[in-house]
């Protein structure tokens, strides 16, 4: 199977079908285990009996809590709310707030403050939130990238979430006797969330789809919603389906496909769930009945009917299979001459009845779902590899994405409404995403470009950034004119060009670093046939390059000490060398030795160097699956056209604030301690970040990533 063609969400490839879990006493899912139904009924009743109580009692407990004083701080302010535009870029928010697109937030920074904000080292999604939350950098909470390998057998791993089934066991002393599984969630990320510090001391805190909180951590005094990482109802990071009366060549796109017949204005076919007790996938069927009169289409699931017109997405509806519900929505994507192609987005996890925790408490996903109905609950919740594999259009992934935002927007809302006091924050993901996928119409000679349109969206992003104008009136019409509300809107990175695709695998080959199986000139995906006793560097996701390290990988090559350190200082010279043959730019900024700018103790598991690129430039999509391919450099074609994997110092995040902030340099880093601050609560002398309403030159504490501080003031 081509690597092209694998499915990778978000950039990386969807490693395997992570293990589920279903409320308390309803239901598992494990790998292998299958998705067992309850042996009691009575079990049944009383848990929906107990959730549906507690949802009912909920609006009380928010009620009582802001009337009753339960912290034993002297907070500054009343109320801090942070809105998180992923990926808003700096550049083009001066850019189009130059044409007139962007009063509001002028206003904004003319009231309070606009910075650019440094962003983490790698610049890249769940490494930087991670460092929003923690207030600490990627060798202290432990995510360097969305892949990591195990070192055991050099096969991927997700960097922040642990799902696996384990076996139940009953000791009666002399025995020990299995009865079934239970499933066992662990959150990788390192370090403590400040809101977990702010609950400590009697501080609220809501918290709602910032990226690696999933699986959900407990904490006191607040509520939380899991964001980027929570897995579609088969274990996924989002496997679409896929129905068309036309049969494709390439049958790999990435989820389910199924070649369907119209007959008599019907068609019937099937979703794929999870795993049931048979081991193999369970099948949930549907009908799609087209009136060629109306031209609407009726879309009919279980007991869930819903009538749309062609092209235009059902409500969620509910996906029933043995013991578990999912909801997805169906889409027309073409209709006409007897040919038909339907879309359905993979199913998420249903927030009504969530088969696994998706929330802190669990019942707060269903409190939700029953204020506002149902949403999205998958972490990377826009199908981008949809459109990347050109199944759906442009328009299809706008409508698909502009619908999500809509529910994160009630989402913040409510949270606004019932959070007069703490701390509020809310990551929309919608900026990033299209970011990703339209950026080629900023470039028109983009190699994306090919074959595609070009004009119908070449507004798309300028129009995007004004529309996140107009949603800042509304928040701060919804914040109102409360002098002990600070408001800031931040994004985590920026966003570049991606023209051409970099396989260091490849290259690393080339150099000598990597070596193949005798009689092999390329590799497919997870490094099928590299020989790893004469290997000594390899790459895998899109930020670094580890070392095959005696001591720490299976098959180490390479002695710690000074071998170690020859090797990187020559991989680095090398790289910061590299030029593109068709171009002849260079192409990496700078190599980082990790070491020299991490100090934290989960450096020394982390990639040795993290590749800092040119803009233009970004490991390949082949490369990021650990695959090695004749060429080093590839045109990049895909409709994933912008990116944010390069040089930090080229990509720094947003930073508009409703009161000015003493440093000219503000960091991701530094969110952390000033809520903590704000509220009253004393600051980790572990946290790296500074105070950002001290005054300019005040004393800052140490904060371990000195040289990553420099790195950003050079830029």
């Amino acid at each position: 199977m081509p690597a092209s063609k694998r499915f990778l969400r978000s950039a990386v490839l969807t490693v395997a079908a992570a293990a589920l879990s279903a409320a308390p006493a309803s239901a598992y899912i494990g790998p292998g285990a299958g998705f067992a139904a309850a042996g009691s009924v009575l079990i049944l009743l009383g848990t929906f009996l107990l959730a549906f109580g507690i949802v009912l009692i909920w609006p009380v407990k928010v009620v009582v809590r802001l009337f009753v004083r339960r912290g034993k701080t002297k907070p500054k302010v009343k109320r801090l709310v942070v809105v998180g535009l992923d990926g808003f870029d700096p550049g083009l928010a001066k850019d189009f707030a130059a044409q007139g697109l962007m009063p509001n937030f002028d206003r904004l920074a003319k009231e309070g403050c606009f910075h650019p904000l440094g962003t983490a080292y790698p610049s890249i999604s769940p490494v930087a939130w991670s460092s929003f939350a923690t207030g600490v950098d990627a060798s202290r909470h432990n995510i360097y990238d969305f892949l990591t390998r195990d070192p055991c057998n050099y096969l991927p791993v997700l960097s922040s979430t642990d799902i696996r089934a384990l076996p139940r066991t009953l000791n009666l002393g002399l025995a020990k006797v299995p009865f079934g599984q239970r499933t066992v969630y662990r959150l990788l990320q390192k370090s403590q969330p400040f809101w977990k510090l702010l609950g400590a001391q009697g501080v609220w805190s809501s918290i709602i789809r910032v990226p690696i909180t999933f699986p959900p951590q407990k904490f006191k005094n607040g509520t939380l919603l899991a964001g980027m990482c929570v897995p579609d109802l088969q274990g996924t990071q989002g496997s679409f389906s896929f129905y068309s009366t036309k049969e494709r060549k390439d049958k790999h796109i990435g989820g389910q496909q199924y070649q369907i017949r119209l007959k008599d204005g019907r068609v019937e076919s099937k979703l794929t769930g999870p795993p049931g007790k048979d081991g193999h996938a369970m099948k949930c069927p549907f009908v799609a009945r087209f009136d060629a009169a109306s031209r609407k289409v009726t879309f009919e699931v279980g007991s869930a009917k819903a009538v749309v017109g062609e092209r235009e997405y059902t409500p969620w509806l509910t996906i029933p299979f043995e013991g578990c519900t999912g909801i997805a929505r169906f889409y027309v994507q073409t209709w006409a001459e007897g040919e038909v192609e339907i879309y359905a987005t993979p199913i998420n996890i249903d927030p009504n009845a969530p088969a696994m925790p998706i929330s802190h408490p669990f019942v707060y996903a269903i409190y939700l779902a029953k204020m506002m109905g149902p949403y999205a609950t998958l972490g990377l919740a826009e199908d981008t590899w949809a459109l990347n594999e050109r199944l759906i259009d442009e328009e299809a992934f706008l409508k698909q994405s502009w619908l999500i935002f809509e529910e994160r927007k009630r989402m913040l809302w409510d949270v606004l409404e019932k959070t007069k006091r703490g701390f509020v924050t809310v990551v929309f993901d919608t900026t990033d995403r299209i970011s990703h996928m339209f950026y080629r119409y900023l470039d028109p000679s983009h190699p994306a470009n090919k074959g595609k349109d070009v004009e119908k969206h070449k507004h798309v992003i300028r129009d995007l950034y004004a529309k996140m104008d107009s949603f800042l009136a509304e928040v701060r019409a919804k914040v109102g004119n409360d002098p002990d509300t600070i408001l800031m809107v931040i994004s985590d990175h920026g966003f570049c060009n991606f023209r051409r695709g970099v396989n260091l695998n490849t290259w690393l080959k080339q150099e000598g670093y990597l070596v193949l199986k005798e009689g092999k000139e390329t590799s497919g995906d997870w490094f099928a046939q590299v020989d790893w006793e004469k290997t000594r560097a390899f790459t895998l996701g899109l930020t670094g390059i580890f070392v095959n390290r005696k001591g720490r990988e299976a098959k180490g090559t390479v002695e710690p000490g000074p071998e170690l350190d020859k090797l990187c200082a020559e991989i680095k010279a090398k790289l910061e060398k590299l030029t593109d043959p068709q171009t002849g730019e260079r192409v990496v900024k700078e190599a980082f030795l990790t070491r020299q700018i991490h100090s934290g103790p989960y450096a020394d598991m982390a990639p040795e160097l993290l590749v800092g690129y040119h803009r233009g430039f970004r490991h390949s999509w082949d490369c990021a699956t650990g695959s090695v391919t004749k060429e080093v450099f590839t045109d990049n074609t895909k409709s994933w056209s912008g990116d944010h994997c390069v040089d930090p110092r080229l990509v720094p995040g947003v930073f508009w604030c409703n009161r000015r902030i003493g440093l000219n340099d503000p960091n991701l880093l530094d969110i952390a301690p000033t809520a903590l601050d704000l509220f009253g609560v004393e600051t980790p002398r572990y946290m790296q970040g500074r105070k950002l309403f001290e005054v300019a030159g005040a004393p800052v504490a140490d904060r371990g990533a000195k040289k990553e501080q420099e790195l950003v003031a050079t830029k």
